[in-house]
């Protein structure tokens, strides 16, 4: 963040609704606060608020990456300022966009103690474009008081589960049931930044060549996990996509080593048939092609990501000899020519509550609610059931989830091996969420010949 301009510098223009400088603290305070009233609010997806925040033609100088850190951090601490508010405000406030600028100037307060002064004063400034300016005093007020009652807030949040863990009750609830010693370390987990894998594209590199890439351009690598796979890399500290060398020209993707497990279980083969069942955004689907000359069929039912699937798979970015379809249709109504020959192998990477990548995706954790999992699961249950009679005898089909929970992992494998005589359990991994990789569950299932 810069500072205010000097007297006689040129002036930079100002953004239209807000009034603030788009460098300046206010702005991402404000800008945060409005994102986070979308999610909390109206419902939507970070993705999609973030995708419509980066589209917004911004100056240069803006701070809009602090604003990102911003919404981030309070969607992970959102219980924390639940108990806050709950006990500095006298009664409650019914508007959402103030409500959510105080959680958004806690955070920041929090993560900053040291500048608590230039806190304050920048969330009042964001304040005075709300309601006329009519809340300025309120904030500033409000502010105050929990920083001189930061001893008695932080005893608040002890003593609440939802606020000390940073999880919903029900979320907490079946992490204990499903993991008794692991759940606090899981909770953590979804607490933290993600850790920044990346996967070296084998057609035109390698890890060794790659790694002293980074080195060259000043980024540092993390030491993976031993069964990781040889095309992954951990940085040591994330950093922006764009900043990382060949990433235009296809020398590396962003993603995750827990993601990169997919195709180092299915294991493809030259010449295979290959159904990915639910392949947006496209990164298991191009880690497939990388790694053998295959005929690879993508199904996507939503338009939109399908759309953006088609151009993560655009066969301009893969050797002429393999072969892509890519499908919008619902994979678990399989009646359409695409699925009249059988497949080799078939990657369900089914829908899941995320609950394996909080970190990464903070407002699952508000978004989502106890009865969806039931939800989730019968729609898992109806697409292995759509999909097992499209795999050949001897075939393998990996099923997958980035969940934590066992009705969508455990549970939902033993019940498809009890009820079909025909399907044995080859390999099934867990993986939870840590400083390598966020959590993972993967059933790799095979076929029994007739």
């Amino acid at each position: 963040m810069q500072g205010r301009e000097q007297s006689g510098a040129p002036q930079r223009p100002r953004p239209g609704v807000t009034g603030l400088q788009p460098d300046s603290l206010a702005w991402a305070i404000k800008t945060a606060a409005g994102c986070v009233t979308d999610v909390v609010a109206f419902g939507r997806s970070l993705t999609a608020v973030l995708v419509d925040l980066r589209r917004q033609e911004l100056p240069p100088y803006a701070v809009r990456a602090q604003a990102i850190d911003l919404i981030y951090a309070t969607l992970r601490r959102f219980g924390r300022g639940d108990v806050e508010l709950s006990q500095l405000l006298d009664r409650p406030t019914a508007e959402d966009e103030l409500r959510n600028l105080l959680r958004v100037s806690l955070c920041w307060l929090e993560m900053h103690p040291e500048k608590a002064h230039v806190g304050v004063d920048q969330a009042v400034e964001a304040a005075a474009t709300l309601s006329g300016g009519r809340y300025r005093g309120f904030v500033n007020a409000i502010l105050r008081r929990a920083l001189r009652e930061r001893i008695q807030l932080d005893a608040a949040i002890a003593a609440n589960d939802e606020a000390h863990y940073q999880h919903p009750a029900w979320w907490l609830r079946r992490l204990k049931a499903d993991w008794p010693d692991d759940w606090p370390a899981i909770a953590a987990g979804g607490n933290r930044k993600p850790p920044m894998g990346l996967r070296v594209n084998r057609l035109r590199s390698d890890v060794r060549i790659y790694a002293q890439k980074l080195a060259d351009a000043g980024m540092a690598v993390a030491p993976v996990m031993p069964d990781a796979g040889p095309d992954a890399l951990l940085l040591s500290q994330p950093q922006p996509a764009d900043s990382l060398p060949g990433l235009a020209e296809g020398d590396v993707a962003v993603q995750d080593l827990g993601a990169q497990q997919a195709a180092l279980l299915l294991d493809v083969q030259p010449g295979m048939r290959v159904l990915d069942a639910c392949a947006a955004p496209g990164g298991k689907a191009s880690h497939l092609l990388e790694c053998a000359p295959i005929e690879l069929t993508a199904v996507e039912v939503d338009p939109e990501r399908c759309a953006a699937l088609r151009r993560a798979l655009d066969p301009a970015r893969f050797p002429a000899d393999r072969s892509i379809n890519v499908i919008c249709a619902d994979a678990g109504r399989p009646g359409a020519t695409w699925a009249k020959r059988p497949f080799d192998t078939i990657l369900l990477d089914a829908p899941c509550s995320g609950s394996g990548v909080a970190g990464r995706h903070p407002d699952a954790k508000w978004l989502r609610r106890d009865e969806d999992i039931p939800t989730l699961a019968r729609t898992q249950r109806y697409l292995l059931k759509a999909l097992w009679p499209l795999l050949k005898p001897g075939g393998r089909l990996l099923y997958g989830t980035c969940s934590l929970f066992a009705q969508e992992n455990g549970w939902q494998i033993e019940a498809f091996l009890r009820a079909v005589p025909d399907a044995r359990l080859v390999t099934e991994r867990r993986l939870l969420p840590d400083n390598c990789h966020d959590g993972f569950y993967y059933a790799l299932l095979e076929k029994r010949p007739v």
